[in-house]
């Protein structure tokens, strides 16, 4: 069984920024030298909207070293499709360009709340870019609801994807069914929907989101936001797969929990796990959805 290490929170937020009041969700970590990462994270206005920011970490240090209190992109007007927000997912590579899908959040007149997903284009690591108007996947046949966060990599000749969809928004016990699914291509742009990969089950685990993976040469390993629909709050989950298309759900082996106090005393989520000289190490936030910032943890054994 895999345990973590938890090195404490990394990054308070502390900031005037109308546009990054609060919150640091979603950390993602990219490398930019020796021990240092910048992690860009989707930060909330006074209106509760998000947009992305970020700041510079030493995982050894455990600290910050570089804290801009500017966004580097806002969400969009009243028409677009991340007129309520901006919450990203992982970076990949793909014809020579680094980008991001990003989850973009709207609440149309009178309807629910939804999520499509879009692409950003990340440039010379610190600006971002969106490459359209339109959203890059949206809802469709096989996706009917919303859609968040997806993660992509290129492994054995294709890209692949997995994120997040809602088959509905209440199972009947007042919480959502928001699967993992999975997509592939050989370009990254036409993507082949494959349907669910974490099997869901109601009561146990039925609400997942922000996956993060990484492949071994034990397997495909996966981490996960994820709610049981019985009113406890987010927790971080695990699941293992031999092809990354079929995965077996170990909930009890993620090896991190909740504190006992503190800033991630009561909820834990939106991890990204990532390799630096050898060492696993997990970005994830804590209490009411990251607003009080990120934490890093380390991975004491490996899967």
């Amino acid at each position: 069984m895999q345990q973590w290490t938890k090195l404490g929170q990394v990054f308070e937020v502390n900031n005037a920024n109308s546009y990054l009041k609060s919150h640091a969700a979603n950390p993602l970590a990219i490398h930019l030298r020796d021990n240092v990462y910048r992690v860009f994270y989707s930060g909330r206005s006074i209106e509760n909207k998000s947009s992305v920011g970020y700041v510079d970490i030493d995982i050894h240090l455990h600290k910050v070293i570089n804290y801009p209190k500017e966004p580097v992109i806002t969400f969009g007007n009243s028409e677009s499709f991340y007129s309520h927000g901006i919450s990203i997912g992982n970076c990949y590579e793909a014809n020579n360009q680094h980008y991001i899908l990003f989850m973009g959040w709207q609440f149309p007149k009178n309807a629910h709340w939804r999520g499509d997903v879009g692409r950003l284009r990340l440039i010379n690591n610190q600006n971002l870019q969106v490459l359209s108007a339109s959203p890059f996947m949206g809802i469709d046949e096989e996706d009917q609801v919303s859609l968040s966060y997806p993660f992509v990599m290129f492994h054995e000749g294709i890209y692949k994807m997995w994120y997040g969809s809602t088959i509905t928004w209440d199972a009947g016990n007042g919480e959502m069914i928001h699967a993992i699914k999975y997509a592939t291509s050989d370009d990254a742009i036409n993507w082949k929907k494959h349907g669910v990969a974490i099997p869901y089950e109601i009561g146990v685990a039925q609400a997942f989101s922000k996956p993060s993976v990484i492949i071994n040469d034990d397997g495909y390993h996966m981490w996960y936001s994820y709610r049981s629909g019985t009113g406890t709050k987010y927790r971080i989950g695990y699941s293992f797969s031999d092809n990354g298309v079929n995965w077996q759900r170990k909930e009890t082996e993620s090896g991190i929990d909740v504190s006992v106090d503190g800033w991630d005393s009561e909820m834990i989520c939106y991890p990204f796990v990532f390799n630096h000289q050898n060492d696993l190490y997990m970005l994830y936030n804590g209490n009411s959805h990251g607003k009080y910032g990120f934490g890093l943890a380390i991975l004491e054994n490996q899967p």
